[in-house]
């Protein structure tokens, strides 16, 4: 095809492969393992039973699958795995607002929510600077709420590409989760979705589409991190769709 790049694996094909475990899971896993070997060892097979389900479980919550990221510059990627669970106009975040963030006027924000089953490593939308990361405590309500977007502990990262434009997304802790843990800091380069953190045991992304860009997601739609794009820079079509 004359105009069309395409990208060939070697041999022609990619094969499935066991995701990885990221070392902050870990030790997680490994200390289920212990506890799980123990009650066998005392003699508590049915709790060593259970335990042995909890430490599968942690292993495979901590899992961090190899992602197919589209080299586009005008995609905005998804930063989570998870369900499309909001889609709203609101201002951005005071602390990613104003000029030397996201400006002051309302922007369409897409809220994805990982349930505990989801992978819960989060990659950034676009490559560019990271300019700000912002901890913000708070409340631990459920994720899937509005207002936990205001209410919850959170953390917000802004990115800026060479060319100025600027994204933000929100890593927001929900019921469960307990813990933020950040992989980059103002000043480090990111590519378009590289991992930039995680949030332990379920919880919430918020991202903040560029004026302009309409959604190209639906609600109910499910997004895989590094890989969805959740919209096109410039395209202001609204994608309309159905359940069925």
């Amino acid at each position: 095809m004359e105009n069309d790049e395409i990208t060939i694996a070697a041999g022609g094909n990619v094969k499935w492969r066991w995701p990885s475990v990221h070392p902050e899971g870990r030790k997680f896993g490994l200390i289920a393992a212990a506890i799980t070997g123990l009650l066998f060892v005392v003699g508590w097979e049915i709790l060593g039973w259970l335990m042995l389900i909890v430490t599968i479980w942690v292993f495979a919550f901590f899992r961090d699958p190899v992602r197919a990221v589209p080299q586009d510059e005008g995609a905005i990627i998804a930063p989570a795995d998870g369900l499309v669970t909001l889609i709203q106009q609101v201002p951005p975040p005071r602390e990613m607002a104003g000029p030397d963030g996201l400006g002051d006027q309302p922007l369409i924000r897409v809220s994805i929510f990982m349930s505990v089953f989801d992978v819960h490593i989060n990659r950034t939308p676009i490559g560019g600077t990271v300019k700000s990361v912002v901890y913000i405590s708070g409340k631990f309500l459920n994720a899937d709420l509005d207002k936990a977007s205001e209410d919850n502990e959170r953390q917000h990262i802004l990115v800026e590409r060479h060319d100025g434009l600027r994204v933000g997304f929100t890593q927001i802790a929900g019921l469960v989760a307990r813990r933020i843990v950040p992989f980059v800091k103002p000043g480090d380069m990111v590519a378009g979705g590289q991992r930039i953190g995680l949030i332990r045991f379920g919880s919430r992304v918020d991202v903040y589409l560029p004026a302009g860009t309409a959604p190209r997601v639906l609600l109910g739609q499910r997004t895989i991190a590094g890989e969805t794009i959740l919209g096109q820079l410039g395209d202001a079509r609204v994608v309309a769709g159905i359940q069925q």
